[in-house]
C-alpha cells in the first residue's frame, strides 16, 4: 500500500523565501507557469486569517482565539481568485492593514502551527513552487531548490506603492517605507519561524532585475540542480 505521505515527499517543490514586496509571489506564479507546476502563496493563508479575525470581531491579542480563525479558515483557490466563506476577497488581503495585521498575528507559534498542514497538502504532482517566509526552513525543509528573494526596502516599498496606486488605493510611500520596514523587524525577529535564509538557499537581489530577468535566474538555477 502506497504511503502518501512518502509519495508527497517524492513530489518536486522550489521554495521562494524572502521579505514583503520582494516579488517572491509575482516570480513564483511565473515560475510555476513556466514549469506547469502549482504555486502555494503562503502569505495569502496568513492575510485570510487576519481578514477572518476583522470579520469575526476577534482581539488580535487573543492568541488561541486567532489561532482557532486559522483552522477554521473556509478557503478556496480558484486560479487567481480568493475565496473566503464563498465571497472573492482577492483585493481584499491584499490592503496595507490586512498586511500589517497578517504580520503582527504571525509571530504566533499556534496560527504558524494550525496553517503548518494546510500549506504541505499543496504538494502534489507535478510539482510545487511555494512562497512565503518560512518555505524553505519550516514548511519545506526538504525543497528540492531554495530560493531566498531579497532586494532593497526602497525598491520594495516603491514597487508597492505602485501596485496599490495601480488597483486605486490611496497610500503614502513615506508611510509605507515605515510600515515596510517595521514589518522586517517583526518577520526577522519573531521567535517562530522568523525569515531567514536557509543554510542551502541561493539568494537573489532582484533590486536591479526585471520580473523576466527575475524569473529566468530561478529557472537557471533550477536547470543546474537538474543537472
Amino acid at each position: 500500500m502506497t504511503d502518501p505521505q512518502a509519495q508527497a515527499s517524492s513530489v518536486p517543490v522550489i521554495t521562494i523565501d524572502g521579505p514583503t514586496a520582494s516579488g517572491k509571489g509575482t516570480i513564483a506564479s511565473r515560475v510555476a507557469q513556466r514549469l506547469g507546476w502549482a504555486t502555494l502563496d503562503s502569505g495569502a493563508l496568513y492575510r485570510l486569517t487576519a481578514l477572518g479575525v476583522l470579520q469575526e470581531g476577534v482581539n488580535a491579542e487573543d492568541v488561541a482565539a486567532v489561532a482557532r480563525v486559522a483552522r477554521e479558515l473556509d478557503v478556496a483557490f480558484r486560479g487567481d481568485v480568493i475565496l473566503l466563506k464563498g465571497e472573492d476577497v482577492t483585493n481584499r488581503i491584499r490592503q496595507e492593514d490586512i498586511g500589517n495585521l497578517a504580520s503582527r498575528v504571525a509571530v504566533y507559534p499556534e496560527v504558524r502551527e494550525a496553517l503548518l498542514q494546510r500549506q504541505r497538502d499543496f504538494r502534489r504532482p507535478p510539482g510545487l513552487v511555494a512562497d512565503g517566509r518560512d518555505m524553505g526552513t519550516v514548511v519545506f525543509p526538504d525543497a528540492t531548490l531554495k530560493i531566498f528573494l531579497v532586494a532593497a526596502v526602497e525598491a520594495r516599498a516603491e514597487r508597492r506603492y505602485k501596485q496599490l496606486k495601480e488597483k486605486g488605493f490611496s497610500v503614502n510611500l513615506t508611510d509605507l517605507l515605515e510600515d515596510m520596514r517595521a514589518r522586517d523587524s517583526r518577520d526577522a525577529n519573531r521567535a517562530s519561524a522568523p525569515l531567514v535564509a536557509a543554510p542551502d538557499a541561493i539568494t537573489i537581489d532582484s533590486s536591479g532585475l526585471s520580473i523576466e530577468q527575475t524569473v529566468q535566474a530561478v529557472l537557471d538555477h533550477w536547470s543546474a540542480r537538474l543537472a
